[in-house]
């Protein structure tokens, strides 16, 4: 078998795990719509506790705010946000803000994803469909959102059909 090999036409495939979230610190800096739809997919697997860094956090729902895992501090960014974190998130509207994220969890050994730069990514954040005990990812390598969207949501009905029992 070769080794690096690209399949179908040289695009580069990101091998999909599942990690158990229960006992992590997340830190995700944005508010905004990217932002908010991962925390509330992250929120479907129970984090251990999530932190939003966000100078303005009107966009979050009202909810959060009462979840025993969830802090928001609404406030620009600091280093020491990454402080005992497995996980960031950097989806802010700066993508120099983001950048410098990124490059400071690699530094740390912090996984990362970046939202404005799939290049600068330690892994893809998946669209997810979930029914009972079962669990998918899709993910189309950061270049075709609307395809993996799609597949997200066919993948939904077949599974809420009842199609994987």
């Amino acid at each position: 078998m070769e080794m690096h090999k690209e399949a179908d036409g040289g695009i580069h495939r990101w091998f999909p795990l599942f990690f158990d979230l229960s006992g992590w610190r997340i830190l995700v800096v944005g508010c905004g719509k990217i932002a908010c739809r991962r925390i509330q997919t992250l929120l479907g697997f129970g984090p251990g506790h999530v932190c939003v860094v966000a100078r303005e956090t009107g966009k979050s729902p009202e909810g959060w705010r009462d979840l025993p895992n969830m802090e928001i501090c609404e406030r620009g960014y600091h280093t020491e946000d990454l402080e005992g974190c497995q996980m960031v998130i950097a989806a802010t509207d700066d993508e120099d803000l983001n950048r410098r994220i990124g490059e400071e969890c690699r530094r740390r050994g912090i996984l990362v994803n970046v939202a404005s730069d799939r290049s600068l990514c330690d892994f893809h954040f998946p669209g997810v469909a979930v029914s009972g005990p079962i669990t998918v990812g899709i993910n189309a390598a950061g270049l075709d959102h609307s395809s993996a969207k799609k597949a997200r949501e066919q993948i939904q009905i077949f599974l809420d059909q009842g199609g994987h029992r």
